[in-house]
């Protein structure tokens, strides 16, 4: 059965749904220019209230070390999702320093787009695809656009991978047949309004995944 991360977490209400609801992961943001993001002692309420309970994920983009650093201090979480151009040697370097799991997150809007994994399967634990972001857009995830599933059914990874980008309740249990995948990542599909999550369409969303 697929496992799911809630991404984007920025209330208390929307944590206990993604936990109780069974997902595996819920993601922190903390990119500035993203409606989810969450300041130091926002993050760090949420963290601490998630702590031994689910998976946590901090979510960065082409963030720096004193960021990271920081981040990694208020959060103390699982995982890092980065979600920028990091180059593969930036994915290695904050692996080594921040000694947690990492995942890295490409766009894709094309079959090309999937060829730059090869370069990330040695230096991330994980990896995530997402649609490409439109050129114009504030941030590179969590647009509510879908990409071509399809173009995941025939590749083969070295790593285990999650399926993102315009996921909702309505289109999950479609989007893992036809790409094969066995972890789902939704963001805006799970909101009312941008950066607040409905915990009614998290527990719709969670309940779809298990079907």
């Amino acid at each position: 059965m697929p496992d799911a991360k809630i991404c984007g977490i920025t209330t208390p209400e929307a944590l206990d749904a993604a936990i109780e609801g069974g997902a595996r992961f819920v993601g922190f943001v903390t990119y500035p220019k993203s409606p989810r993001f969450l300041t130091q002692d926002k993050l760090a309420a949420l963290a601490r209230r998630a702590a031994g309970r689910v998976e946590t994920v901090l979510v960065t983009v082409a963030a720096d070390d004193a960021h990271l650093v920081a981040a990694i201090e208020a959060a103390q979480p699982d995982w890092i999702q980065l979600h920028g151009g990091e180059a593969p040697g930036r994915v290695a370097e904050v692996r080594r320093f921040a000694r947690r799991g990492v995942i890295k997150a490409m766009g894709v809007g094309r079959r090309e787009d999937l060829m730059a994994a090869s370069a990330y399967e040695p230096v991330a634990d994980m990896l995530l695809f997402d649609a490409q972001a439109p050129s114009a857009a504030a941030q590179p995830g969590g647009n509510a656009m879908a990409f071509d599933w399809s173009l995941l059914g025939s590749w083969t990874f070295g790593r285990p991978w999650l399926l993102a980008g315009g996921l909702t309740p309505v289109n999950v249990r479609e989007a893992i047949r036809v790409s094969g995948a066995d972890l789902v990542d939704v963001s805006s599909g799970v909101e009312s309004a941008p950066g607040l999550k409905d915990p009614l369409l998290i527990a719709q969303f969670l309940a779809a995944v298990e079907v």
